[in-house]
């Protein structure tokens, strides 16, 4: 079974063929990598293989895998995902790391205060809500379906009462000068870069989570004002973007203090963080 779906994959021109071939059967059987080894002479039941079938057609049409087994890993964690929600990528995960580096930096107050803005699947507020068990999580995003997503997820690692959920614009009704940081993966993809975007990010991916407008820096532009606002002085804001729009995002941070971007593991400029004067 595992090998005539490499070949049906390979055929559908899949990248990473095996890998993904082993993902579906996995789902199918609901079993992990070990058991598929350790196991090569298993028969798949009837309801098993029309299962297995069903996920590999689905896959040869694009549809991405984390969409049909409904999972992604993000920081050690297990997320639930579907088509309401953005996929976590590993890429974001610098995003985690570039706030705990700027925690460790700054002179620890009685209790942080941390706001995550267009949350999708919950990833990034999780993560912060389990590395910085005293602080107080919050997560906006302006779609009802992706914070119903964000809560299961919270609901699912026990951080449901670490993490408070409102459905906003933005920062659309946040107190001023209230957090110590303000944090975002938002839409940073230009509608004119929508050719270069992966095929199954387009097709499949909530549109409104991936493309920021023309240009790709509407959203950011609208959020670093609305950042400042809410954040204490000398508060942090940490947004993840891409490097097509690195330039114009550093001018639009020419008043604030400590910027920085922070390169993934490819080089490629991806997280910018600042500090409010």
């Amino acid at each position: 079974m595992l090998n005539s779906a490499v070949r049906q994959l390979k055929d559908a021109r899949v990248p990473s063929p095996r890998m993904n071939a082993e993902l579906l059967l996995m789902f199918a059987l609901e079993r992990d990598r070990a058991y598929l080894y350790g196991h090569p002479e298993q028969e798949l039941t009837v309801e098993e293989q029309t299962r297995y079938a069903e996920a590999l057609e689905q896959w040869s049409r694009g549809i991405p895998a984390q969409y049909i087994t409904g999972h992604q890993e993000f920081w050690g964690m297990d997320l639930i995902v579907s088509p309401a929600v953005l996929i976590p990528r590993p890429e974001t995960e610098h995003v985690i790391e570039t706030v705990l580096a700027r925690v460790m930096q700054a002179p620890s107050p009685t209790k942080l205060r941390v706001i995550d803005v267009g949350t999708g699947s919950g990833c990034i507020a999780l993560a912060l809500a389990k590395e910085l068990p005293d602080a107080e999580i919050h997560a906006t995003d302006i779609s009802p379906a992706a914070l119903e997503i964000a809560r299961a997820n919270a609901a699912r690692h026990q951080l449901g009462s670490r993490v408070q959920f409102h459905e906003a614009d933005l920062l659309e009704g946040m107190q001023s000068e209230s957090f110590d940081f303000v944090v975002s993966n938002p839409p940073y993809v230009g509608e004119s870069e929508e050719d270069q975007v992966q095929l199954e990010v387009r097709k499949f991916e909530p549109r409104l989570a991936v493309f920021a407008g023309p240009t790709g820096t509407e959203v950011i532009e609208r959020l670093i004002p609305q950042a400042h606002e809410v954040l204490k002085p000398g508060g942090s804001l940490i947004i993840e973007m891409s490097g097509t729009i690195a330039d114009r995002v550093r001018k639009e941070l020419t008043d604030w203090r400590e910027f920085e971007i922070t390169n993934d593991l490819q080089g490629i400029p991806r997280v910018a963080s600042a500090q409010k004067a």
